[in-house]
């Protein structure tokens, strides 16, 4: 494992919460969350968050899910809210669990927070029936040995909606859109707030996707269906690959119709439905 690269990944979060910095809502506030929550729903899910994502059987609800890198908190929000009774979020960032805690307070929740890195889960094998990790596999800097832990933590049977950032048409083809690039931000269009205004003058479609969650991330990495599958096989069984998410924050003016064409054909996150593999 690289040590000095995951406390650079430390160091960036602890000082820089997801969101924190991007809201104009006091960090930790009711109006903070919820704008949190807003944002989220419209901008990652064009309106309406893909039920795919959690497990489906009734009983499931009681079975021991591990949200892995929950941040500040909005997918434990989203398994309470749904009724799930035994979630542990896991973060690298103290400071984002913090902000977790505040939110699960606000929820009357008591779901367990654990700090910690994902390349080293501190849990013995085959402790949960399911593993939520929503963007987080892309900013560690040993991707193969996250997923490792996190198919190690699962059950036999377990199952797993892991996403990260997708190199899809517009990173494909960053180079050939430069031009284009660069007369939306001298028209306004861009993300706000984390050092990112002037993300989309990138020279690279790398080094773009590593300022998305702010100028001085570490590491942030998108990638192709195939290369994602694959790094995704040792461990799991694909079950199903989705994308979502077209910041429409960037761009205000966007119809909610094209929004939720764009979220669906040019998603910038991949999701995947997994299950771990049987030991052989």
């Amino acid at each position: 494992m690289d040590a000095e690269g995951i406390d650079a990944v430390k160091t960036f979060w602890e000082e820089s919460p997801l969101f924190v910095g991007e809201s104009e809502f006091e960090p930790g506030s009711t109006t903070f969350f919820e704008h949190h929550n807003d944002v989220v729903l419209k901008d990652c899910f064009a309106g309406e968050i893909d039920e795919r994502i959690f497990p489906e059987r009734a009983e499931d609800l009681e079975m021991p899910v591990l949200d892995a890198g929950c941040g500040i908190g909005y997918w434990l929000e989203q398994f309470a809210r749904r009724g799930f009774q035994n979630v542990t979020g896991f973060d690298i960032s103290s400071t984002a669990l913090s902000l977790a805690r505040t939110r699960m307070a606000l929820l009357n929740c008591d779901f367990a927070l654990v700090e910690g890195n994902l390349e080293e889960l501190p849990f013995n094998e085959g402790t949960f029936g399911h593993v939520n990790c929503q963007g987080v596999v892309h900013h560690t800097p040993n991707p193969r040995r996250a997923l490792s832990e996190i198919a190690r933590v699962l059950r036999p049977g377990g199952s797993a909606s892991i996403s990260v950032y997708y190199q899809n048409w517009f990173l494909r083809n960053f180079d050939r859109i430069k031009p284009v690039l660069r007369l939306l931000v001298r028209v306004g269009v861009g993300l706000r707030g984390r050092g990112r205004e002037s993300m989309l003058l990138s020279e690279s479609s790398a080094e773009l996707v590593r300022q998305y969650d702010g100028a001085q991330n570490p590491v942030g990495v998108s990638y192709e269906q195939q290369e994602f599958q694959d790094l995704l096989s040792e461990f799991f069984v694909v079950e199903e690959t989705f994308v979502h998410f077209f910041p429409r924050r960037a761009v205000k003016q966007m119809p909610r119709w094209l929004h939720r064409q764009l979220d669906q054909r040019l998603g910038f996150m991949i999701y995947a439905s997994l299950v771990k593999k049987p030991a052989v």
